[in-house]
Order: structure tokens, then C-alpha cells, then sequence
């Protein structure tokens, strides 16, 4: 799963997210969700989410 689907993303499950300033790196950051930020039911670069740490980003991985 690739986190373009607002469905397949929960609360509470683990994922990799790229934030805004890893952009153009790719650099990904592991986390876990605290909550969703995106809207719609999908998105082409990934749902956007906040993590328990606070982070926010675009899901790339739903591990």
C-alpha cells in the first residue's frame, strides 16, 4: 500500500512520511498516526497526516 488512499490510513497504524522540507531528498520518516489532515479520499503525492511525535507529512509507505 502506498498511502495515496485516505482509506487505508488509521489512526494508530505505523507508516513512512516525507516531510515538506524532505521533499526534494525523499528522505522518510517512521512514525505512527495521530491524526488525518488530508480531506479527500485521495491524493497523488499522499495523505497527509500528523504523527504522535507531532510531524507532519505525506504518507509514502504503510508498513
Amino acid at each position: 500500500m502506498n498511502g495515496k488512499n485516505r482509506k487505508d490510513i488509521k489512526a494508530g497504524i505505523t507508516v513512512k512520511v516525507v516531510k515538506k522540507e524532505d521533499q526534494r531528498t525523499g528522505k522518510l520518516t517512521e512514525g505512527i498516526v495521530k491524526d488525518i489532515l488530508t480531506n479527500s479520499a485521495n491524493h497523488p503525492h499522499g495523505i497527509k497526516v500528523r504523527l504522535t511525535d507531532g510531524t507532519v507529512g505525506r504518507v509514502q509507505e504503510i508498513i
